[in-house]
């Protein structure tokens, strides 16, 4: 366990990595010892700061989410981060590369969510229940992390390694099967990489429903107009500028990000 001036530290150390885009060494060099319960207080401070700056909270994302990357985290369960408003990234509006540190994109299905969602004993159907509607979506995620050298407790501290993201009209879950969704990401029409909405912890609403219950040990709640990001279905892709990033979901319709 850190004391809280050296989650501090670690803190500024990331914030001033996204502010300069200039990553630094893994949290866990210069601080040996950082752990997960470390690594979300680290989080929090750099949200905390963000929001006293005037950002809102109006979602959040999980990641390791496929038993392979927890596998190489050597861990047993996802982790998540935040999304906030100064986060959301527009499909007409062409993103700066140089904005980022070592920006990729990842394909998700979200979650709009038209009630709240209860905390502890959350389940995919009561997920279903709340959610207003289902989107295709594109996470952009960036490692203030030196060549995305991470460890589970660099990538939670460091908002779970989250920058941006973009998403699309969508339709009502009783219209669509999250997990059978299947998805296509095209950089300028060449095929990239593919995936289906079971490759999120088999359904990406048990994706969520963990998110609900996680968080509410915090005494945080996951609310009406909140977008939950539950994971990616494809690996992630590193971007290019110039270039146009487009994801097909059947079913669900398309969403795109060019960059410059």
């Amino acid at each position: 366990m850190l004391t809280d001036r050296l989650r501090r530290q670690a803190a500024e150390r990331l914030r001033d990595a996204e502010r300069g885009r200039t990553p630094v060494v893994p949290l866990t060099e210069t601080f040996p010892g950082l752990g997960v319960e470390d690594a979300y207080h680290v989080q929090l401070l750099n949200i905390r700061d963000r929001q006293a700056a005037g950002a809102t909270v109006v979602g959040h994302k999980v990641g390791l989410s496929s038993p392979v990357m927890q596998r190489m985290m050597g861990v047993d369960e996802p982790d998540y981060g935040h999304l906030l408003d100064d986060m959301e990234l527009r499909s007409d509006r062409p993103v700066p590369v140089a904005r980022y540190c070592a920006p990729r994109i990842e394909v998700e299905t979200g979650f709009v969510l038209g009630d709240d969602l209860p905390g502890e004993g959350c389940t995919p159907a009561d997920v279903l229940a709340a959610t207003e509607r289902v989107v295709p979506a594109l996470e952009l995620i960036d490692s203030r992390i030196a060549d995305w050298r991470i460890t589970i407790g660099d990538t939670i501290a460091d908002n779970a390694s989250s920058a941006g993201f973009v998403i699309g009209e969508g339709r009502p879950p009783r219209d669509i099967d999250p997990k059978s969704v299947e998805a296509r990401l095209y950089e300028d029409g060449a095929p990239l990489a593919e995936g289906r909405g079971d490759a999120v912890l088999g359904d990406p609403a048990h994706s969520v429903a963990w998110l609900a219950r996680t968080v509410a040990r915090f005494g945080v709640r996951l609310k009406k107009g909140h977008l939950v990001l539950p994971g990616s279905c494809t690996r992630a892709v590193d971007v290019t500028a110039g270039r146009t990033y487009t994801a097909e979901f059947t079913g669900l319709g398309s969403v795109s990000l060019s960059f410059c």
